[in-house]
């Protein structure tokens, strides 16, 4: 996963979810890390390696993968 932008995860919304974006591009709305994940599986990455609590690679916003609302 070298050289790719850092993943923001926003905090959530008064509406639910939390917004995923990589640099500037909007990957969508996840409500929990199941959507999480699949973003980011689209986006070429393999959510078996992915990790959650690195830094390097996401950046959250609002709280950590336990808060969605």
């Amino acid at each position: 996963m070298s050289g790719l932008a850092r993943v923001v995860v926003h905090p959530p919304s008064p509406t639910g979810g939390r917004r995923v974006t990589v640099g500037a591009e909007i990957l969508g709305v996840a409500y929990g890390v199941a959507d999480l994940l699949e973003f980011l599986r689209r986006a070429g990455m393999d959510p078996d390696e992915v990790r959650l609590d690195d830094p390097a690679l996401i950046h959250w916003r609002g709280g950590g993968p336990d808060v969605w609302t």
